[in-house]
């Protein structure tokens, strides 16, 4: 288990819990006390912790790599999901998942970012980086959602898309670009959910939505804060400067109307509760699209129009 080094002091508690406990279990003893003593302890150090973040450590939550990712939601969210491969032009990106499957009472295409649990599932996902296959693979899905009157839900959660010579020499921002034109004029409803790292135009990718939701350990930028620090300053040292004056975290994405709504992750953050950071994200998708499917197309149309509009213009 991977842990960083703010929360070392909770996993210490919970070692010495479990430690009490096997030790109970061994000698017959009741100590259930001291338990709930030390529980106590940890559930207010948690919240102490995680309440006061800074924006470095919020930058790690969105990247720890216990996290759960695309699949993991899907797992949990969705029933029915066949997923779909290949761009029908080059290959199949594994770092772009892409499939349809039902949430509720709701048929849709989701399409996510995924990343590795180790590295060999690392590499075969590319770190989560997609080529432009993968995002020519999720229009594909979009295209194909809206011949056939689907949603759309897409998962973000990158450190941008890869920048490597055969990405580029296949097209990488054209695809990208080409992926915003259509998402704005898409006749089906998208829902957005930043579930972890929001890297520059490999979030934007498939981040063009009616309604935007955002984890709130997530952080959202058009560069990363180390990327953004070597550019103004030369040097990586200068990471904390860079991500303050981007404002990347969720409320302040919130404050300047990016995002929608903030979706509060569990205590400890989204990789301590994979169960209730998903249901809350469910709860998010299903009550947007609850909002959504009723109108027609050219409603969708219009707001998705005037979203972007507003969103853009504020910023002149």
């Amino acid at each position: 288990m991977f842990i960083y080094d703010f929360e070392k002091p909770i996993y210490e508690i919970e070692r010495r819990i479990d430690d009490l406990k096997k030790l109970a279990g061994k000698k017959g003893m009741d100590i259930s006390k001291e338990i709930r003593m030390l529980e106590k302890k940890k559930d207010e150090l948690i919240k102490e912790k995680f309440s006061h973040l800074s924006i470095e450590e919020v930058v790690k939550i969105a990247r720890h790599p216990s996290r759960p990712y695309t699949l993991d939601y899907i797992e949990r969210i969705a029933v029915d999901f066949i997923e779909l491969h290949g761009d029908r032009r080059f290959a199949d990106d594994r770092a772009m998942v892409t499939g349809l499957a039902k949430i509720d009472d709701f048929k849709v295409a989701i399409i996510g970012h995924q990343k590795g649990k180790n590295t060999k599932e690392n590499l075969r996902r590319n770190f989560g980086m997609a080529h432009p296959e993968g995002y020519r693979k999720a229009l594909r899905v979009m295209k194909l959602a809206e011949k056939f009157k689907l949603s759309v839900v897409t998962l973000i959660d990158t450190p941008g898309a890869y920048p490597g010579v055969g990405a580029e020499e296949r097209g990488q921002a054209e695809a990208i670009a080409t992926n915003l034109y259509e998402m704005a004029g898409l006749r089906v409803p998208i829902v957005v959910v930043v579930t972890g790292e929001g890297g520059s135009g490999g979030a934007l990718g498939i981040g063009v939505g009616d309604k935007v939701g955002m984890l709130s350990h997530a952080f959202y930028s058009v560069i990363s804060p180390e990327g953004c620090s070597s550019i103004l300053w030369r040097d990586a040292e200068h990471t904390k400067e860079a991500a303050k004056a981007m404002r990347i975290t969720a409320r302040d994405l919130y404050e300047v109307g990016v995002i929608d709504e903030i979706i509060e992750e569990p205590v400890g953050g989204a990789h301590r509760n994979y169960d209730e950071m998903a249901r809350r994200v469910k709860a998010f998708i299903v009550k947007t699209l609850s909002e959504l499917v009723p109108l027609t197309e050219e409603e969708i149309l219009e707001n998705r129009w005037k979203k972007i509009r507003k969103m853009t213009t504020q910023f002149l």
